[in-house]
């Protein structure tokens, strides 16, 4: 028979975040305002730290075993939002697999199957375990995409710059990972072969806000033509990244040149930090895209 184990309310699938820095705390909130999940844990590996003390004010429950919270909990989560390490997600993936859970991975670790909503988001039905690659990459890869499906490129250059302030310890330890990743991520969504990724971490102040600018060289490249690729996969972004907005656009002599930069909806953490809102609004969809299929047995379990 069907019964509902009281893991979460129906209609609804159970989630933990994993990490309590900024990326975890910030997805915190997007899923506690979700009308398809439930937050059932957000476990770190110290009890003092900031972030595990603000879910607690919240009153959501609290862990400080890591990974191991998550496999001695009494239910298996249905998602698991990976916001630790690239070193780490390896093992987490392990730890999760009997368990049937969808792993979202926000670190750059090139573990799962990356994964961008406006673009592949197919691919949501048939795996468990999911890259959102970076925050330059949930950037760029979109319009990138739209870009080489009109026209023929050679070459694609990719540089972001985000507030000193917006980077946590997390992705200060896996820098090379990120540039790697997001490189990977380009070839692989636009098919050109010649790509280059850089981050910039910007000490500004006032902080800088998150942007990603994206040059390019191809054939029969216009303004109008880039212009014209661009507005749709943009507005496809700002579905669920609402910060999300072009710069510039423009072309010349087979040199294009592409600038967007993202806003965050300012929960718990500043405007500027555009980078946390896109990587995390995205993962989010990807989530409620994956509880979509599922509601109609979201709480339930067979017996």
């Amino acid at each position: 028979m069907i019964h509902n184990d009281n893991r979460t309310a129906p209609g609804r699938l159970s989630v933990a975040v994993l990490g309590a820095g900024l990326i975890g705390i910030d997805l915190m909130t997007k899923v506690i305002r979700s009308d398809r999940l439930e937050l059932g844990l957000v476990a770190g590996r110290d009890e003092a730290t900031s972030g595990l003390r603000q879910a607690a004010k919240l009153g959501v429950p609290v862990a400080a075993g890591g990974i191991q919270s998550l496999v001695d909990n009494e239910h298996p989560f249905d998602v698991v939002f990976d916001a630790t390490s690239a070193a780490a997600h390896a093992e987490h993936v392990a730890k999760l697999a009997p368990f049937g859970t969808m792993l979202i991975d926000l670190t750059p670790s090139r573990n799962g199957q990356m994964i961008f909503p406006t673009v592949n988001r197919a691919d949501i039905a048939t795996h468990r375990d999911f890259s959102m690659v970076s925050c330059g990459g949930q950037a760029a890869v979109p319009i990138l995409h739209a870009i080489t499906r009109a026209h023929e490129i050679d070459y694609i250059e990719v540089v972001t710059t985000a507030a000193t302030l917006s980077i946590g310890r997390g992705t200060r330890m896996n820098l090379d990972e990120y540039v790697d990743t997001t490189q990977e991520a380009v070839r692989s969504f636009t098919g050109v072969a010649d790509v280059k990724a850089i981050l910039n971490i910007s000490p500004a102040r006032p902080p800088a806000t998150f942007r990603v600018a994206m040059s390019l060289l191809g054939k029969d490249l216009t303004t109008e033509s880039l212009r014209s690729a661009v507005r749709g996969a943009a507005a496809e972004v700002r579905s669920f990244a609402r910060g999300f907005a072009v710069k510039a656009c423009s072309a010349e002599d087979g040199k294009g040149f592409v600038a967007v930069e993202v806003t965050s909806s300012g929960d718990r953490i500043p405007r500027y930090a555009g980078n946390l809102d896109i990587i995390n609004s995205a993962a989010l969809l990807v989530a409620e895209s994956y509880a979509a299929d599922r509601l109609p047995m979201a709480g339930v379990v067979n017996s």
